[in-house]
């Protein structure tokens, strides 16, 4: 027998074996779809008809991802295996009912993958123009969620995120961070030994100061509202590039010419899930709220004071000036933890007789992808 024959009889019954395997992976998808079915049939009997079902719940889900990660033996990575599990969940929950997410638009933005990072491709995801108009979505019951970006590792927090929570009664139901990786790319008429301008986001341009400064630096830097829209502007323009994301390259035909811009490898977003719901406790929960100060000396040591005596984790303090009041100063605090937890409780209400307002603005499962 010929060394060829004998690794065409290996290739041959690896693959049998590999068809083996998904038959038996896709009976088993088929079979956990079908429990999520009696799941939502269980559901519907236990409530009244005019209430409200709740399909997705976020603190179920954070667990179901953790542990796959805690089962997985490799070969694939932790991250890897819990992103198939996504995906699964996210099919499975549209046989229910479909999710709609709001998300800052437009398509081909870090908004758009960081929605469906969270909720898989199974969801019905919306673009809007605005932030404001993600969260007004969300509280006319037009959709089930909205997806807002909060802070990023380099450029910092977004303000107008956080602004929009002083008046609002949405709840953050969840989180996700999205590693940011910027790309130069040009449309089929681009002559790439010409390039004269570049479009980006502000926050992108500023990302990738360092390399532009090196590759193109007598390239004009032109500021647009989002990288979508940077990429949409290259068709046509034969003197022009964009940095955006790979998505954005899919969805406007774009070719990526360099990639991974960015000046720090590590450059990542995170995002904010919200919703009308309160999350009961997943296990690895964080808090978020938002608590009113005079500003006086040592008004932001007592606020914190309680924190440290009881060894609660700050993961996030920002100050944003009141709109009610001059002088007054509001600050939003992420803190390791559940609010029903009584550790949390406790110390939530000393924290509230120290200031002149407390807001809970959500407890929810930290990021786990």
């Amino acid at each position: 027998m010929s060394t060829d024959q004998t690794e065409a009889e290996k290739l041959l019954a690896l693959r049998n074996k590999i068809d083996a395997i998904d038959e038996e992976i896709g009976r088993l998808i088929s079979a956990r779809a079908e429990c999520a079915q009696e799941v939502a049939d269980v559901k519907k009997a236990n409530l009244p008809e005019d209430a409200k079902i709740l399909f997705y719940r976020p603190e179920r889900e954070a667990q179901v991802l953790r542990k796959a990660m805690e089962r997985n033996k490799g070969p694939l990575s932790d991250e890897e295996m819990a992103r198939l599990f996504r995906e699964i969940m996210s099919a499975c929950l549209a046989l229910e009912n479909p999710i709609k997410v709001a998300y800052l638009g437009p398509e081909g933005t870090f908004t758009q993958q960081a929605s469906l990072k969270h909720f898989g491709h199974s969801a019905v995801v919306l673009p809007f123009s605005a932030i404001d108009e993600v969260f007004r979505e969300v509280e006319a019951g037009a959709v089930n969620y909205g997806v807002v970006p909060v802070e990023n590792s380099t450029e910092g927090v977004v303000n107008h995120t956080l602004d929009n929570f002083m008046g609002s009664n949405l709840k953050i139901c969840g989180e996700v961070e999205l590693r940011i990786h910027h790309n130069l790319m040009v449309s089929d008429v681009t002559s790439v030994n010409s390039i004269t301008r570049i479009y980006s986001h502000s926050q992108s341009l500023a990302q990738c100061r360092k390399w532009l400064d090196a590759h193109y630096p007598n390239a004009e830097r032109i500021a647009v509202s989002s990288n979508a829209e940077a990429a949409k502007r290259l068709k046509g323009e034969w003197n022009a590039a964009a940095i955006a994301g790979s998505m954005a390259a899919e969805l406007y035909g774009l070719k990526m010419i360099a990639e991974k811009i960015e000046d720090q490898p590590d450059n990542s977003t995170r995002f904010l899930i919200i919703g009308k719901q309160a999350v009961p406790q997943s296990g690895v929960d964080k808090t978020s709220i938002v608590v009113a100060m005079r500003n006086e000396p040592g008004a932001l040591h007592k606020l914190l004071e309680p924190f440290h005596r009881h060894n609660i984790d700050l993961t996030r303090v920002e100050t944003r000036p009141s709109r009610t009041g001059a002088w007054t100063y509001v600050f939003f605090i992420d803190f390791a933890g559940h609010v029903d937890e009584p550790l949390i409780s406790d110390v939530m209400k000393e924290v509230a007789s120290r200031c002149a307002d407390l807001k809970l603005l959500g407890s929810y499962p930290k990021a786990v992808l």
